[in-house]
């Protein structure tokens, strides 16, 4: 791979294996949109068996922030997309782009523009109110000395005047632009810094990208990047432009639909292949299939399957496949990533005193939509319960059930061992002794141990939640039943 040229521009002439990129500017998180084409990108070189290639374009100094390029890594590293080469960042390689903007000075393939930015206010004004397309008039394209009292000028790509550019979009099919309707940009900011659609060009040029997956709002760049790539003497990747994605009422996803930053998904409580899962689908289908794994996304994806209009976002979707991810995962699995939420709550099960992980994600991993839900309904596993379901007390907790939950706390701590078929038996053998229905115990007692009315099996729960816990629990409830006694 060229990354460095020390004069001119030496561009293999071998075949080129498939290089694909992910090329994020670092002026926010990583939307989910992006995270699509990096995994879009990302298939297909694992697919072709190539290179898979990060780059940070961190041209824009104003915006571009250290935290940003933190989250786009964050969440590169949260869903998998392991990248092959990189990151390299723009800044890094200014003096390449200096290198090539002075080549195409040289060769008259670009030129100084002095125009004012009051004058292209002017221009632009006019051409609107005359309902022509805004574009530069190439005022300074045959200019052989600077006018008087210039300023710092900005370097302009000559583009050229006539013919048509035809760009061979893998999505889209040939899409045609006549040159006369493409102007001339800007390739250099007046203060030397060089613009996206150089500095693309040049590193796609010197990365050997093969292919290269994008947005369908980057389609009016590349026309523009072809040219400026032919000037050059390169050789043009193959484009593909995927449709943006759409919030459910039909307008572009943004945040006042949601969760829009992949890890925002994350905290909400979504297993990173789930939120995979879903992006593939979004606008790429086999058949009827919904449920993919990495291995069979990498072995059937291809891009000239990616539908050309845009998709929809469904969060019930979503959910119902994060749903099914959390049940058909293995415990270790869904325990690796529920640590990290738990972790949120302050709960760290190898130092809090409670069950083991892997078999606590057992009993509840059926009972979860997301780890955010697993997390906080298991926190009674691991902490003291701070607060007690009012309406679950005052229906289950009542003066009745004080003899039943007095004995069966009694039967409990006689017990040899502590196991789910021993506190199981304590439960059912108390019931009986008191005359009462199973559920009529089981539930007062699920209330005193948990805090509220909704746990796994009362056994398992009771296992989990351990000896010493569980009858320092039952000695509380039966103390507040004691307390709504007296004050009746």
């Amino acid at each position: 791979m060229l990354l460095k040229c020390p004069s001119g521009l030496n561009v293999s002439l071998e075949i080129m294996t498939t290089r694909t990129r992910f090329a994020p500017s670092p002026t926010g998180y990583l939307h989910v949109g992006g995270a699509r084409t990096a995994l879009y990108s990302w298939l297909y070189a694992r697919k072709h068996g190539g290179k898979f290639v990060l780059r940070i374009e961190d041209t824009d100094l104003e915006r571009s922030t250290a935290e940003s390029v933190n989250a786009i890594l964050e969440g590169m590293t949260w869903l998998g997309l392991e990248y092959d080469e990189g990151p390299f960042r723009q800044t890094e390689r200014m003096d390449r782009y200096q290198e090539v903007i002075h080549k195409l000075l040289d060769e008259d393939k670009a030129y100084y523009c002095y125009c004012s930015k009051e004058r292209l206010g002017t221009l632009r004004a006019d051409q609107m109110a005359n309902k022509q397309k805004p574009r530069y008039d190439g005022c300074c394209r045959n200019l052989t000395v600077p006018p008087a009292e210039s300023g710092s000028p900005v370097v302009r790509f000559r583009n050229p005047a006539e013919g048509s550019v035809t760009v061979k979009d893998l999505v889209r099919g040939r899409v045609v632009f006549n040159n006369s309707e493409l102007d001339d940009l800007i390739i250099a900011r007046s203060d030397g810094s060089p613009t996206y659609n150089l500095t693309v060009v040049v590193d796609d040029l010197d990365m050997e990208m093969s292919h290269v997956i994008r947005g369908d709002d980057h389609l009016n760049n590349t026309p523009r990047q072809l040219n400026i790539l032919a000037a050059l003497g390169g050789k043009a990747p193959l484009y593909a432009h995927v449709p943006m994605i759409l919030g459910d009422d039909g307008k572009r996803l943004s945040k006042r639909h949601g969760a829009v930053s992949v890890m925002q998904y994350r905290e909400e409580g979504y297993l990173p292949e789930a939120l995979l899962n879903y992006l593939v689908r979004l606008g790429w289908s086999h058949g009827d299939q919904e449920i993919f794994s990495l291995d069979e996304m990498i072995n059937l994806f291809d891009i000239e399957d990616i539908n050309s209009s845009a998709s929809a976002f469904n969060t019930s979707k979503l959910l119902w496949l994060n749903q099914h991810y959390i049940k058909e995962s293995s415990p270790e699995h869904i325990a690796h990533h529920l640590s990290w939420h738990l972790g949120n709550l302050d709960i760290d099960p190898a130092i809090n005193d409670g069950p083991d992980l892997i078999e606590l994600v057992k009993v509840q991993q059926e009972r979860c939509k997301t780890l955010l839900e697993m997390a906080a309904a298991s926190v009674y596993f691991y902490k003291d319960i701070e607060v007690y379901d009012e309406k679950a007390v005052a229906k289950q907790l009542k003066p009745a059930i004080q003899t039943g939950l007095s004995a069966l706390r009694d039967n409990l701590a006689a017990l040899a061992e502590w196991t789910p078929e021993s506190t199981h038996g304590a439960v059912k053998a108390t019931a009986e002794e008191q005359a009462l229905k199973l559920g009529k115990l089981a539930q007062p007692l699920r209330v005193a141990v948990t805090g509220g009315a909704v746990s796994p099996s009362i056994d398992k729960t009771l296992f989990l939640i351990g000896r010493e816990r569980v009858l320092q629990r039952l000695d509380h409830a039966l103390k507040m039943i004691e307390e709504i006694a007296s004050a009746a």
